[in-house]
């Protein structure tokens, strides 16, 4: 019984200590003249998801994608609820029937924060560590 009860603990631990160090693996980063300090996951979703343009402050915003790697794997399916797989699909069909054109998207943090930081409304996503000079972070809520 101790055994069982010591072992559920080490489970819930392993689950909050892997969903921690998720949210600590990315922080979400918009142009200056965005002007909130923080986005709702749904409203985030809608915006990289591109069924909305514009966040509830009527703020224009433009997504910015990485390319691939861990915090793009993290991001898609933490926030979008897809695999990047599935995220490509939903976008070429979008593409394919005229609802909107493919999302911008870079290689590195380093190009993100640059795009970000001279796009007028530009939203996208760079690993925790990396240097947000001329961004904003926003607190995903």
């Amino acid at each position: 019984m101790i055994f069982l009860k010591s072992l559920l603990v080490m489970a819930l631990v392993c689950v909050l200590g892997a969903y921690a160090a998720q949210r600590a693996l990315l922080k979400v980063i918009a142009n200056p003249s965005v002007s909130i300090s923080s986005v709702s996951a749904d409203e985030l979703k809608n915006v990289f998801l591109v069924t909305k343009t514009s966040l509830s402050n009527g703020s224009h915003v433009e997504p910015v994608l990485e390319k691939g790697g861990p915090v793009h794997e993290a991001f898609v399916k933490k926030y979008l609820g897809k695999t990047d797989a599935a995220l490509q699909t939903y976008y070429r069909s979008l593409v394919f029937t005229g609802k909107a054109s493919m999302p911008k998207t870079l290689g590195a943090d380093t190009q993100i924060v640059a795009y970000v930081a001279k796009t007028k409304g530009a939203i996208g996503y760079v690993s925790a560590g990396a240097s947000t000079a001329g961004v904003k972070t926003l607190e995903v809520k």
